[in-house]
């Protein structure tokens, strides 16, 4: 005998007692009592259901209540919300400043140095100088591994090539060359056509482009292996005073003394932004974020402009302040901080230099001062950070090429003067304000370029 279904709870059956003590169903007549029931199929009878009394209807009402009482029990709630909140690994906290220190000094130049920077395989520093010589060292000994000479006058700005086997000059002889790094040697043919000095230089993310700026107002963009002009472009109404590429090598920025910052199309050559601040200060240096979003400019009223390209027709949204900037083409870089592991809560930070003989180094999002490098004996012209490494190079008047490197700070900050200082990092500017914002501040995140 088959054993009874369960019942359903929104309709009930009858008990098998009810079910066998109701009224037998009406047969027909000429059906035999023992006989087999013969219905047709209209005919044939629905099981019975008894008729659901008033208690039922309270039972099954109680019984559904129950249930949603159970689902919305405080124990249910609080084990999804104790899932929902599981601990996650915590960001370390934001430093307030930082502690480089100087680790080398490179002499060897004889006179100003215009421009340093580390190879993009950080194993190199090369400096350029007006005394027409282009010097490659060891990032990490400090020693000379070649000089480069070829140049007729002096040499204004350097670019490495991607891969770091090309390191491109520019110089007031109006010729831009390549040099072999490994060798030391000079491509045969220089590049040839800007009608004044070369002031800026920016190889593409790819290696096979590279764009000037020169005194004659125009931008080049250089096709490297054919030595040839890919456009000349009429920029600017005042020298060309800086240009980079963004990271992948679609766009062009520009900058000048006529106080304005361009966005150029690599493919077509033209203009699609142009941004300029109300004080229409000479602008001497420029350079995109590392995520491109941004473009960081230097100008000649003591501001380090962060500009947003991007959104509307490009605003300023940070402004930093405290170096001194009046009469030298300044520039600077972007750097990161906070973490021992490459892209893991990385702080990012703008580095500069500055006319009153210190590098400066700002946090991008709160504007703080996080350190001040004394040392070089003249303006700070030039400043670059290592692509790995915690380390910063800077040169500039006084001849000498400076290494800085990070040391985790301890209980206190031994000053070059003697005296103890506690590691506060209280973060504010020389003038003592904690950065001066634009127009339109906005508010960064803490990771802005990631």
């Amino acid at each position: 005998m088959e054993e009874p279904r369960n019942p359903s709870p929104k309709r009930p059956r009858e008990d098998e007692d009810d079910y066998v003590d109701a009224i037998p169903r009406k047969r027909s007549a000429s059906h035999s009592p023992n006989a087999s029931p013969n219905y047709h199929l209209a005919e044939r009878p629905a099981r019975r259901y008894s008729r659901r009394s008033e208690d039922d209807s309270d039972t099954e009402r109680r019984y559904y209540r129950e249930r949603r009482t159970r689902s919305r029990s405080p124990s249910h709630t609080r084990s999804s919300h104790s899932r929902s909140s599981s601990p996650r690994t915590a960001a370390p906290p934001k430093p307030t400043a930082l502690h480089y220190t100087p680790t080398l000094i490179l002499h060897g130049h004889k006179k100003p140095i215009s421009c340093v920077k580390f190879s993009p395989c950080g194993l190199w520093i090369a400096s350029s100088s007006s005394d027409c010589t282009i010097k490659l060292w060891s990032a990490l000994t400090g020693t000379l591994e070649h000089t480069l000479e070829g140049h007729l006058a002096g040499i204004s700005i350097l670019a490495w090539s991607p891969d770091s086997r090309l390191l491109a000059s520019g110089s007031d002889d109006k010729s831009i060359r390549l040099w072999h790094t490994s060798t030391g040697l000079a491509h045969p043919t220089p590049l040839l056509g800007h009608h004044n000095y070369i002031y800026a230089l920016a190889f593409s993310p790819q290696g096979n482009m590279l764009v000037s700026g020169s005194y004659d107002e125009a931008v080049f963009l250089w096709d490297v292996r054919a030595a040839r002009v890919i456009h000349k472009i009429p920029a600017h109404s005042d020298p060309v005073s800086g240009v980079d590429f963004v990271r992948d090598g679609t766009l062009i920025t520009s900058c000048s003394h006529d106080g304005l910052i361009r966005v150029w199309d690599t493919a077509t050559g033209q203009c699609l932004r142009t941004l300029v601040h109300e004080d229409n200060a000479p602008v001497s240096s420029v350079v995109f974020s590392p995520n491109g979003k941004y473009v960081l400019a230097w100008t000649l009223d003591s501001c380090v402009r962060l500009w947003d390209y991007v959104e509307g027709k490009g605003k300023c949204v940070k402004t930093y302040q405290g170096h001194v900037n009046r009469k030298f083409s300044l520039s600077g870089t972007f750097g990161t901080y906070g973490a021992d592991a490459p892209g893991k809560h990385q702080f990012a930070f703008i580095a500069s230099g500055s006319e009153d003989c210190a590098v400066w180094l700002w946090d991008v999002s709160s504007k703080n001062v996080l350190q001040r490098l004394e040392g070089h004996a003249g303006a700070v012209l030039s400043v670059h950070t290592h692509p790995t490494e915690k380390a910063i190079v800077s040169a500039g008047v006084d001849r000498t090429v400076r290494v800085w490197r990070f040391k985790e700070p301890g209980p206190g900050t031994q000053r070059q003067d003697g005296v103890v200082e506690a590691a506060l990092g209280q973060g504010v500017n020389g003038d003592g304000m904690n950065g001066v914002g634009g127009e339109q501040e906005h508010e960064l995140p803490p990771y802005p370029f990631a």
